[in-house]
């Protein structure tokens, strides 16, 4: 059946094959199907959104290893490119809202589906957090006053503020935004970074193999791995594109190529912006010794002056309210997916829904409030905006692993991709180079590199992470949350065989007996 039909056939009141979908997965959405492929794409585009990703971390990246922390972006996109082809495969077998929580419920069980929910949705409040808060010195400069820690704060509660008041328009208002602001950021990343290329470029392409001594004492490759957090915290967001899935029509074929097309044109926007902006720089000296700790103020204030510069700054805030928007509304609809099958304390008022703005307004309400307790929470620290990226990416990168490991699982217990994308001969051998991937991303995003400083201040992102996880067991030990709810679970894998009936107990359906509980 065509979108056409499948519109036809809902306005009926006949199902459509994405609702007899859904039906067979044990679901009746609440959604309604409003967003279209392309707000669907744009809303994975804002998420990984490359202002936001290059912008954010420049400085920190450049100072870390020089010019060459360039070619991160190119191996963290390779990386990502595989884990999106994985969830391509799942997504279009299990179309279901919340991304990798329902996933891995149903690849492997509820323990495993409870933890990686657990674990995401912290990574994802922290993300939001460092989005907001990495747009306070760009609201400084746009509006002409100096930032300070306090006014960061402010700025960033004001960009969660409208973030969560779009949110709350409901999902064709967030897909408007989501197209407007991937519109507004490519156009921006094209031409400001073709202007800097014509009038501000300083260095031939050779600077990206020097790395003008920003390694000091170390190796170099030490000091690339660190840097490397800018290639790091680009490549994720293209989840987002699954996290909406009963918002999409068609979304077993429509959500892996919006996922695909996040890594290609967020990627490549990505690259182009950061190449943009080191040819761009005059003194890399004066970067890394922290002379010039805001590199990209620098550069845009030189190239377009007083008035033009604060234009860009202009669309660079575009595209941090539309990052924290995206953030915000995958947040909101894994919370509402954990709480709808009864996984968490409150279930009965995060499972609530507005049939109206088709939103789960107390889910998308916690997706603002936690956040705006992180950012007022961040004056306490030193380097906030580095920790609370650094967490969020390693909190997603071991989300994003569970179900890419519990989908290698699957695969060799027998699960056989059914949905409308499939990998085919290729599937095994991408799972597990994306799992390689995935995991020695997470060793380095948590290695500890600042031995000067405390010891809780040197493994803060390794502390942070055993304690999400740690905390996530406890409240599963105690609570028991996983066993509530009838959501199906651990049914991608085929049940074994059943004997023949004169020697053998009935066997129950998997949906039932919790079998991808087992181990």
């Amino acid at each position: 059946m065509d979108q056409n039909a499948s519109h036809a056939a809902a306005a009926d009141g006949v199902p459509d094959d994405d609702d007899v979908q859904l039906a067979a997965l044990g679901f009746t959405s609440e959604f309604k199907r409003d967003m279209s492929p392309w707000a669907n794409f744009s809303l994975g585009f804002t998420y990984l959104s490359p202002v936001v990703g290059i912008y954010t971390v420049f400085a920190i990246a450049l100072a870390a290893a020089g010019p060459p922390m360039f070619w991160s972006l190119l191996i963290a996109g390779a990386g990502q490119l595989l884990v999106a082809l994985i969830f391509g495969e799942v997504v279009a077998q299990f179309p279901v809202a919340g991304g990798v929580y329902p996933w891995a419920r149903r690849l492997w069980g509820r323990k495993w589906a409870w933890m990686t929910g657990w674990v995401y949705l912290f990574a994802l409040l922290a993300s939001i957090a460092g989005v907001a808060y990495g747009a306070g010195p760009f609201v400084a400069g746009a509006f002409g006053f100096a930032p300070t820690s306090t006014t960061t704060i402010v700025c960033a509660l004001a960009v969660l503020t409208l973030a969560t008041i779009a949110n709350f328009g409901g999902t064709k208002i967030l897909g408007y935004i989501a197209i407007f602001g991937f519109s507004a950021e490519l156009l921006g990343a094209v031409v400001v970074g073709a202007w800097l290329l014509l009038t501000e470029r300083h260095h031939g392409l050779d600077v990206l193999f020097n790395s003008f001594g920003a390694e000091g004492s170390h190796s170099f490759l030490y000091a690339f791995l660190a840097a490397s957090l800018i290639g790091v915290f680009q490549y994720y967001g293209f989840e987002a594109c699954g996290d909406v899935a009963e918002e999409v029509r068609n979304p077993g074929v429509q959500i892996p190529k919006s996922m695909r097309r996040t890594i290609y044109i967020g990627g490549a926007a990505a690259t182009f912006v950061c190449l943009c902006l080191i040819l761009s720089v005059v003194d890399f000296g004066a970067v890394i010794s922290g002379a010039d700790p805001d590199p990209v103020s620098t550069v845009l204030a030189r190239a377009f002056g007083p008035v033009g510069s604060k234009l860009v700054l202009g669309v660079v805030l575009i595209s941090f309210v539309s990052c924290a928007l995206s953030l915000q509304a995958a947040a909101s609809r894994l919370v509402y997916s954990y709480a709808r099958d009864e996984m968490i304390v409150g279930s009965r008022k995060l499972s609530r829904f507005d049939q109206r703005r088709a939103i789960p307004p107390y889910a998308l309400l916690l997706a603002a409030v936690i956040p705006g307790l992180l950012i007022i929470g961040s004056a306490m620290s030193a380097d906030a905006l580095a920790k609370l990226i650094s967490f969020g990416a390693i909190g997603i990168y071991i989300a994003f692993q569970m179900v890419v490991f519990a989908a290698l699982r699957a695969r060799l217990k027998g699960w056989v991709p059914n949905g409308r994308y499939r990998l085919g001969r290729w599937a095994l051998p991408v799972n597990i180079a994306a799992l390689v991937y995935g995991l020695a991303a997470i060793v380095n995003i948590g290695w500890p590199r600042t031995p000067e400083a405390s010891w809780y201040d040197n493994f803060i992102v390794v502390l942070l992470s055993v304690g999400v996880i740690g905390s996530g067991l406890l409240y599963m030990g105690i609570a028991r949350s996983h066993n509530n709810g009838t959501a199906p679970y651990g049914d991608a894998i085929p049940a074994r065989a059943v004997p023949e009936p004169e020697a053998a107990a009935p066997l129950a359906h998997p949906e039932t007996t919790g079998a991808g509980d087992a181990h």
